[in-house]
């Protein structure tokens, strides 16, 4: 099976998730985030610096679960016409 290349607007969004999970953690280490959402330090680190741009929804919800920012606010801060993606 090939996989289709990622578009522009996909990468971008894959770091704009990265940045504002990121920010939500909030001084909190990766490693005790990572541990309550149930997954490698190394899966958070891809997906804060937009290296899986596309995750998976429900390792996405645990991360935000998480770091405790509702689903709603994650997909208001992803959006790419809003000013501050951390807001």
């Amino acid at each position: 099976m090939v996989r289709v290349p990622l578009t522009d607007e996909e990468r971008s969004r894959g770091e704009r998730l990265g940045v504002v999970l990121r920010a939500a953690r909030a001084g909190r280490s990766m490693t005790e985030v990572a541990a309550e959402a149930g997954i490698s330090v190394e899966t958070l680190r891809k997906i804060e610096t937009g290296r899986i741009p596309t995750p998976a929804f429900f390792t996405v919800a645990a991360i935000a679960d998480a770091v405790q920012l509702p689903l709603d606010r994650l997909r208001l801060a992803c959006d790419p016409t809003r000013l501050s993606p951390a807001s």
